[in-house]
């Protein structure tokens, strides 16, 4: 099942097959979750922890969220070693576009400065 993600100003940005894949907001495979970590299709760098439904960069601040998770603030986690996808999976079909959240009642500090992009880039 695919839960969609959104930024820190509550725009729609992607969606998470939970402890799998991280898709853009076209399903296109972006990223792939193996051990609570999220890696680069395309570089296979890694991107940032991830717990649940919420994504992090690499220093531990939060990336995108989804309402269902609760957020409790930043991450700290060791660099990981890397980790190889060997297949891509088949593209799911398109869930219907989300509602708009609410924005969520955090401190300003737990937010990573990285975009959509800028995360994947990493």
């Amino acid at each position: 099942m695919l839960f969609p993600l959104f930024d820190k100003d509550c725009d729609h940005v992607g969606w998470i097959e939970p402890g799998k894949f991280i898709y853009d907001t076209d399903i296109n495979c972006i990223a792939f979750i193996i051990n609570n970590n999220a890696w680069s299709i395309e570089s296979g760098n890694w991107l940032g922890p991830v717990q649940g439904l919420l994504c992090f960069d690499t220093n531990g601040k939060l990336v995108f969220w989804n309402p269902k998770e609760k957020i409790t603030g930043t991450v700290t986690a060791p660099r990981p070693s890397r980790q190889i996808l060997t297949t891509k999976p088949p593209q799911p079909a398109k869930p219907s576009d989300p509602a708009k959240p609410s924005k969520p009642k955090v401190g300003k500090d737990i937010w990573s400065d990285l975009s959509f992009f800028s995360w994947l880039s990493q």
